[in-house]
């Protein structure tokens, strides 16, 4: 591939977006809640020990109801993952990454679009998925009703 002026000005321009994102409020408040969740030894502890759990409830889902400690994991896992879903920190950091993702998606989306109205541009968001020029479903499993 040739390097042309038109491809030093997008590489330019994808540096200044790259830029702008770093520097955006939700980069700052998913930096921030990432800091808070991770700098905590005792809530990084739940995780890791959540994390074990987990390993032992995938193991337990390839036998179902008739691995021995089925009923006992499958509680323990319940248990410990509601403690880390009622952790302050834990949620705050779950809601800075989907406002991050959702500007993320947003950005996508106005790029797919500037280059034609049908790029289909996967969202994680329902919202966005309405403005996306495949409607709901495509890249998800779903029902695509794209006229492409």
């Amino acid at each position: 591939m040739i390097m042309t002026s038109e491809w030093a000005f997008i590489l330019d321009e994808a540096d200044e977006l790259s830029a702008m994102l770093l520097s955006s409020e939700q980069a700052q408040k998913l930096r921030n809640a990432y800091h808070d969740v991770y700098s905590n030894e005792d809530l990084v502890e739940q995780i890791r020990a959540f994390t074990r759990m987990k390993e032992q409830y995938e193991d337990v889902q390839r036998f179902g109801k008739y691995h021995p400690d089925y009923h006992t994991i499958m509680k323990k896992i319940r248990e410990q993952k509601r403690n880390l879903d009622l952790d302050k920190r834990v949620a705050s950091l779950k809601l800075a990454e989907n406002d991050f993702q959702d500007l993320l998606d947003e950005i996508s989306l106005i790029i797919g679009k500037s280059v034609s109205e049908a790029v289909k541009v996967p969202v994680s968001n329902p919202f966005f998925a309405t403005n996306s020029s495949c409607g709901s479903g495509c890249g998800s499993g779903g029902n695509c009703s794209c006229s492409a």
